[in-house]
This record gives structure tokens, sequence and C-alpha cells, in this order.
């Protein structure tokens, strides 16, 4: 009996380790800039790793008052860019923690 408590005590060290590890990437990945960039980079979005937008760039050349629309699908595309790019990369570095689990 006693020998199954100091595996469930390994596996509890274990299983916090992960957690402490698991906390410090999130916020690893929270700090990271991901500037997301539009046909030409006429366009460019930028968000941290927790998907807050910190900045935009629209280059001056393209800003065409007879033409919002094409200023509005830039934006877009810039925008899903950044966010695309936060998506694959919080994949691979939260992935290994959650890798097997249900519900991920």
């Amino acid at each position: 009996m006693m020998r199954g408590m100091g595996n469930m005590q390994g596996m509890m060290k274990q299983m916090q380790k992960m957690q402490k590890d698991m906390v410090k990437a999130q916020e690893e990945l929270n700090a990271k800039n991901f500037v997301g960039e539009s046909t030409n980079s006429y366009v460019k979005a930028t968000f941290t790793g927790d998907r807050k937008m910190v900045g935009i760039e629209i280059a001056e050349a393209i800003i065409d008052p007879e033409d919002p629309e094409m200023l509005q699908d830039l934006v877009i595309m810039a925008v899903n860019d950044a966010l695309t790019k936060i998506e694959g990369e919080t994949e691979r570095t939260m992935g290994q923690y959650t890798k097997g689990l249900p519900g991920f």
C-alpha cells in the first residue's frame, strides 16, 4: 500500500511541474507579438499572443476614399493572418501539454 502512495506522490509532483511549465509557456506566448500582413504588406496588424490587437499600420498609398472596401478587405486579411499565426504558435507551444487529453 505504501508503495502505491509513493507512485501517487511522484505523479502529483510531475503534474504540478507540468502545470507550472504550462503557465510559463502560456505567459511567454502571451508576451510575443505576431504581425499579420495583407497583400504586398499594405496593411499590418500586430497582436499579442493572447489575441489583443496592439497596432495597425496602413500604407498611405493604399488609402483611396473612392474605394473603402479595398482597405477593409486588406485590414481583414492582415487581422486574419495574424490570428492564424497566433493559432499555429499556440498549437506548437501548448499542444505538447494537451496531446492525448480528452477535449483537446
